[in-house]
């Protein structure tokens, strides 16, 4: 039976990186994906975006891929994240320029698009707003972001691509774990008990250290050893 080892690189925007290096290095994987996006940090990142066209992606980008890049060249691992937030092109040309700093060649970077629907809500000013009912209208003037949940589809399509870094923008949080399962094991995308069990799958690993240690560990009081 075929069967893959997923690492979860990190569960919020600021997360630690020691322990994904660590991932990296001694965790035997195939792939790892850093989850660092949620309502607040994509609004804040198109925030940024909007002052610098060139910005808007995870603040630690640079400081993690520098890092976890020659380390997933040299232990053959694929990365797949969703620190692109509000800008994975730009997310994408980073992580290329730092490949080429570190000397890592041969890699290829795919950056997935289409969760930013700004521009079509402005065009939609009667749509409905779920929690009051109240038309998008009598709160236009306030919008700083609109972004769709995507799939797994566009990250399947980057690894048939034989992509090795893919960056994300809003993404369903368990689809950075699904789409290499749905890839590697060639499930059908409506095979829903598959894609459920899955899904799952997914769910926890995107927590990271939250569900694979970090509360049952309680520092100086009790002490986990090699957590």
């Amino acid at each position: 039976m075929k069967k893959i080892r997923i690492g979860s690189g990190a569960g919020y925007s600021g997360d630690r990186l020691e322990p994904a290096l660590a991932l990296i290095e001694h965790g035997n994987l195939d792939y790892i994906s850093f989850e660092c996006l949620a309502e607040r940090t994509i609004a804040l990142a198109q925030k940024e975006k909007k002052n610098n066209p060139q910005k808007g992606y995870n603040h630690l980008l640079e400081y993690r891929m520098e890092q976890v890049l020659p380390l997933a060249y040299k232990n053959k691992l694929k990365v797949i994240t969703n620190m692109g937030a509000a800008n994975p092109f730009s997310a994408m040309n980073v992580i290329c320029e730092l490949a080429k700093k570190e000397g890592v060649r041969g890699v290829k970077v795919a950056a997935i698009l289409g969760d930013d629907v700004f521009d079509f809500v402005k065009k939609h000013p009667s749509l409905q707003i779920s929690e009051t009912g109240d038309p998008l209208s009598t709160i236009e003037d306030k919008i700083i972001s609109a972004n769709a949940y995507l799939g797994s589809e566009g990250i399947v399509q980057a690894l048939k691509n034989d992509a090795d870094f893919i960056i994300t923008g809003r993404v369903a949080y368990p689809s950075l774990f699904l789409a290499p399962m749905i890839h590697e094991f060639n499930w059908n995308i409506k095979d829903y008990d598959k894609l459920g069990k899955g899904t799952l799958v997914g769910h926890l690993l995107e927590c990271a250290g939250q569900v694979s240690g970090g509360y049952f560990a309680d520092p100086n009081k009790k002490k986990v050893p090699d957590l």
